[in-house]
């Protein structure tokens, strides 16, 4: 019997959770540079005046490269784990496995300080490819929570007749398994794409002042004047966030049907 207070409840929290990102898009097309209600009226010059700043394309560059290097490194790590767990037995396998998601479940606040020791107690620059590094250890839990379930829904049976018909391991995972997962690839990267592009510790304690998008948005806080072209570029993250997790959840469900699997639910 379904409880008439819970659904009140789920509603009240839904709304308490997604009630910023609709005000988000109202105030970046206001007419005001202060955000306040009521409204003064309809304008896209936030938009424009967005699109005119020099260090937020350079921001939105470094930005791109990191999710691009992170969400690709953290896929092809998140293949190997969970091909090997979804496959094999091996000694301390549960521990293993425990320490690979490990990250996922951390304070994001404890890894990127320890992260920071860590380098620069062995003497490496701070620059991207710290923040690289950073993202990749926060991503690659999700790639394998992703690519675990991708795995275990494969038939071992066609593997099994893969190898009687003389094909070697290599070329079974390159032309039976490879492609049957590929869905479940697909969506690792974009989820590992998204995350990456919104994480905001890691890049603002490993960059060491590099113009990243986050730390970016995070600095012209500090002046009035920039809220609105600020609030113009989170409602198009917004937008292409949804747009991601839409075409991320897309593969992993037709990943799923391609295998006869059965969908559970998944992250949208």
């Amino acid at each position: 019997m379904k409880s008439p207070s819970l659904r009140v409840y789920a509603i009240a929290y839904l709304i308490f959770l997604y009630a910023p990102i609709i005000l988000l898009p109202m105030f970046a097309l206001n007419d005001s540079k202060v955000v306040q209600f009521p409204l003064k009226g309809f304008t896209f010059e936030w938009f424009r005046e967005m699109t005119q700043d020099a260090q937020l394309g350079i921001a939105v560059k470094n930005s791109l490269i990191i999710a691009f290097s992170s969400a690709t490194l953290s896929t092809v790590l998140g293949i190997f784990a969970a091909r090997a767990s979804t496959r094999f037995s091996f000694p301390a396998k549960g521990s293993i496995m425990g320490l690979i998601m490990l990250p996922m479940v951390l304070p994001e606040i404890v890894v990127a300080m320890s992260l920071l020791i860590v380098l620069l107690s062995m003497g490496v620059k701070l620059s991207l490819f710290t923040i690289v590094m950073g993202h990749v250890l926060v991503c690659t839990p999700f790639a394998v929570a992703i690519l675990s379930s991708a795995f275990q829904s494969l038939d071992k049976s066609l593997e099994e007749a893969a190898y009687d018909l003389g094909e070697t391991p290599l070329s079974t995972f390159r032309l039976i398994i490879l492609p049957l997962v590929l869905p479940g690839i697909i969506s690792s990267f974009l989820i590992c794409f998204t995350i990456s592009i919104d994480e905001f510790i890691i890049a603002n304690f490993l960059g060491s002042g590099e113009a990243v998008l986050s730390v970016y948005i995070f600095g012209q806080f500090r002046f009035p004047a920039k809220v609105p072209s600020m609030l113009a570029l989170g409602t198009i993250l917004v937008l292409v966030s949804i747009l991601l997790l839409t075409i991320a959840e897309y593969f992993r469900r037709r990943g799923i049907a391609k295998t006869g699997g059965k969908d559970t639910g998944g992250f949208l």
